[in-house]
């Protein structure tokens, strides 16, 4: 079968479509047919070298990719609850030996598979799991009470855009930050209130403490800001670190970092994303489908930034 394969580490042309046989049906596993995968941050400091650490047990060429959909083509023993043929989405772990989701055929744990709406296309769907479930164990990590503010540093991206979606829906007041052209977005998405974006992480916060002069009680770092973010969370208030950064103890601030490789439940959680989906409270946004042979490109496109959705590999 094909996938994209990282065989070095380096810049963006070290990726190439390789050829891997296909993936063993373990028990409790599922095999997927991909119809798309989505290509995330993560990818790009796997490609990169930063996450060489997690890597070391395995023999390149490693398999990026950390969500998928397509169609189910066979169950492992063990597994009950779903049919050949299914249309599914699935989170993907790729730090293991079977590989990341950017492949014509995967093998993934059931508890890591739900079935996709059909109101969701499939291409679409890929870019739900990983980035759905980071916001969903974010929002848990702070585990503010209805009404609370959430401040969440770039709204209009994919990561912050289900940050937004989610905690609307769970009856939080969202304040986010946008260039000019990203305000109606972020209103459509649910923001109660958006603030300017500046150009470096200090004017960003800036304008968050003029919105909300006492302080956020919780802040999602979906932009990186970093340490700087701290300041606009409240006394006692809470911060979650989407990439791993130094964000020092001050002011009684509990600074939590997402790892969505840890979710508790992701089971539970992948079903509530696939019903909200279906619900319209979850919309997944496609900022461009690419084929395999120009995965390069989507990652040189991550890196400049500005990605409104999420790029996808079709398969």
């Amino acid at each position: 079968m094909h996938a994209i394969g990282i065989s070095t580490y380096g810049a963006p042309d070290v990726l190439a479509v390789v050829e891997r046989p296909e993936p063993p049906t373990v028990p409790g596993h599922v095999r997927i047919r991909v119809t798309a995968a989505a290509v995330n941050p993560t990818d790009l400091m796997l490609r990169s070298g930063e996450l060489a650490a997690y890597m070391s047990p395995f023999t390149p060429p490693f398999i990026p990719g950390m969500d998928a959909s397509g169609h189910l083509e066979e169950t492992g023993p063990g597994v009950t609850g779903f049919s050949v043929g299914d249309r599914v989405m699935a989170f993907v772990n790729p730090f293991t030996a079977l590989g990341g989701a950017q492949a014509e055929s995967i093998s993934v744990p059931a508890d890591q598979v739900v079935r996709v709406p059909e109101s969701v296309p499939l291409v679409d769907a890929a870019g739900l799991p990983m980035n759905g479930l980071t916001a969903h164990q974010a929002l848990g990590l702070l585990a503010l009470p209805p009404g609370a503010t959430l401040a969440v540093t770039g709204g209009a991206g994919a990561l912050g855009g289900y940050a937004v979606q989610l905690a609307r829906h769970r009856g939080l007041r969202v304040v986010a930050d946008a260039y000019e052209a990203d305000r109606a977005l972020l209103t459509r998405l649910g923001a109660d209130l958006v603030v300017t974006r500046g150009a470096n992480p200090a004017e960003t916060v800036a304008a968050y403490r003029r919105a909300v002069p006492d302080g956020a009680d919780g802040l999602i770092d979906a932009a990186v800001l970093g340490e700087p973010a701290l300041s606009a969370v409240r006394d006692g208030g809470g911060l979650v670190k989407c990439r791993p950064y130094d964000a020092p103890a001050t002011r009684g601030i509990q600074v939590h970092q997402a790892f969505v490789v840890d979710h508790p439940g992701r089971a539970a959680a992948l079903q509530e994303l696939a019903a909200l989906a279906e619900r319209g409270v979850l919309t997944p946004r496609t900022a461009e489908v690419l084929p395999p042979s120009e995965v390069a490109r989507a990652h040189r496109l991550l890196e400049e930034g500005g990605v409104r959705g999420r790029l996808i590999v079709a398969f």
